[in-house]
């Protein structure tokens, strides 16, 4: 609404419009992303607390993985949901490093608020803020160890670190080991840089046993079964056929109808059918595969064709598993079986259907140097294996971004630690607001290792000197915080380390975030239309009956 110099008052919005303006929207934005950001707080680090999330259906998740708790969390304010998309943004970047980013960007609107009481402009604390991030970040890659991709020693304890604050725990070195081995194998070098498509490694849940029980198999797991009782369940040797066409008759794409006037002319037509599903069968049998994978049906009478020729045969299997078993065993994905050769044929040492669990599951393994593996986690529960899943993911992912960027640095707070000592001494190069906005920035990398003391239990205020004063010496640079022991160690020593990619991109997702949310002034949220609420309404009693 805006007021005429008459006094006569002029509708700008449509009725039912909402309308926070100034100091009032810029409190609340911080306000809601705070509130998300504390949520997380409590996870973070091997010490944190965990998350039991109930969707609108009753399915319970437990978990303390920042992206999966936003993701279940269904956020409705929207600064809040910018936090969201920050979460999503780092996992898909560097798929780990989630919480660390959203707890940054909360620590960083809380200075923020402080400044904003002392009259500081939002623009001046924005600059300052982008100008501390380029410093940090730039100082990261400057205090990052380079490593040698082939040292597995490394690269396993960076798979523990990442694994160490989930609920795998007790089994992160075994879980990390096989991280390490199904990354460095579809691990690629293109040129002088390393390309990993994570893609290619394949995870199966299957509940039942124990972690320990879990296993990395050199080809591909399919979660089928054989599709006839007269095929064989073990092939050694295996040539294998990739189809993306169905072993079936085809029917024609126009309506056509056949006249029959004698039973001889039915019998005739049944068995031209079985003579093209011969013909099939016969190719595949001449080029010499002795198990077809089939990303299509194939008809009863050609899996009794298949059976008779002892090959062993699987359908329906996903687009995403057939290039899968493309990279593992070499094949080819064929689509018309005319076109079958035998240099189309992929190798394995072994197929073999297996029991796991309750279900029956197809192993193709001994795969010739494979481009694609798969891990098969196990766990006494449900919902263990589903966040085993997601520990997992997290582990492989900071294992490849070391391999692409051979970069390391401490975890344990040393990092954050060291770059706010940093960024205080690169504050005095300036004068007045900008410096207070830099310190502000230093204090908020403290405010994550002070969530990090908090949650193993000890006061952050003594741990936060004892970092500060063992950060002062000069052998200093690695010191961090030892949540098991509530001692001042040298974490690179203790093989508490992060990819540097990791730590970058958490800060620079965490400072976007934060700038974005602190250059808006204005909320308008439109009403909701009577036909939405109706919706709406519509929808809670469907859930209710």
């Amino acid at each position: 609404m805006a007021t005429e110099p008459m006094g006569i008052p002029v509708l700008i919005l449509k009725e039912g419009t909402q309308r926070t303006a100034g100091r009032d929207a810029v409190r609340a934005n911080i306000m809601a992303v705070r509130a998300v950001a504390e949520v997380l707080r409590t996870t973070y680090g091997p010490r944190g607390m965990d998350k039991m999330l109930v969707d609108s259906l009753g399915d319970i998740t437990i978990t303390n993985d920042g992206a999966t708790i936003l993701d279940k969390m269904d956020i409705q304010h929207p600064a809040a949901k910018m936090l969201v998309q920050i979460a999503k943004g780092q996992d898909e970047e560097v798929g780990d490093g989630t919480k660390t980013a959203v707890i940054l960007a909360g620590e960083l609107l809380r200075e923020a608020e402080a400044l904003l009481e002392k009259n500081i402009h939002p623009t001046i604390i924005v600059n300052g803020y982008k100008k501390a991030m380029e410093e940090a970040v730039n100082y990261i890659y400057k205090i990052a160890k380079k490593i040698d991709v082939n040292d597995l020693d490394t690269l396993k304890k960076v798979a523990m670190t990442s694994l160490t604050s989930k609920a795998v725990h007790g089994a992160r070195e075994y879980l990390a080991e096989l991280a390490v081995k199904a990354v460095k194998q579809v691990a690629e070098k293109r040129g002088d840089k390393w390309y990993i498509d994570l893609d290619h490694v394949q995870v199966i849940k299957k509940h039942g046993g124990s972690l320990l029980d879990s296993q990395l198999v050199y080809g591909i797991v399919l979660d089928k079964e054989v599709v006839h009782p007269g095929m064989p369940r073990r092939v050694e040797k295996a040539k294998i056929a990739l189809l993306d066409t169905p072993l079936e008759v085809e029917k024609p794409e126009i309506d056509a109808e056949i006249r029959i006037s004698d039973p001889s002319q039915i019998k005739k037509f049944l068995e031209e059918e079985e003579e093209i599903l011969s013909k099939m069968v016969e190719k595949i049998a001449g080029v010499g595969a002795n198990v077809v994978i089939c990303q299509k049906g194939i008809d009863d009478v050609a899996q009794h064709f298949l059976a008779k020729k002892k090959i062993l045969a699987v359908r329906r299997v996903k687009r995403s598993d057939m290039e899968k078993l493309a990279h593992a065993t070499q094949a080819r994905i064929v689509t018309h079986i005319e076109d079958l050769t035998e240099k189309d044929l992929g190798y394995a040492e072994l197929v073999e259907e297996r029991k796991v669990g309750e279900d029956k599951m197809v192993f193709i393994e001994g795969c010739k140097n494979p481009r694609a593996v798969s891990i098969v986690i196990r766990g006494g529960l449900e919902r263990l294996v589903d966040e085993a899943e997601r520990a997992l993911r997290d582990a492989l992912s900071s294992v490849a971004d070391v391999i692409r960027d051979g970069r390391i640095v401490a975890g344990g707070g040393a990092t954050e630690i060291e770059l706010a000592k940093y960024l205080k001494d690169y504050a005095a190069k300036f004068s007045g607001k900008e410096q207070l906005v830099i310190k502000a920035y230093a204090k908020a990398l403290e405010g994550l290792v002070a969530a990090l003391i908090e949650n193993a239990g000890y006061d952050p205020v003594e741990k936060l000197i004892e970092l500060r004063s063992a950060h002062a010496k000069p052998e200093g640079l690695w010191y961090g915080f030892n949540v098991f022991t509530g001692k001042v160690e040298d974490m690179m020593a203790l093989g508490v380390i992060e990819p540097a990619a990791v730590k970058a991109n958490a800060i620079k997702a965490a400072t976007e975030a934060a700038t974005l949310i602190l250059r808006i002034d204005d909320v308008i949220a439109a009403s909701r239309t009577g036909k939405e609420e109706e919706e709406k309404k519509g929808k809670k009693e469907e859930e209710e009956e």
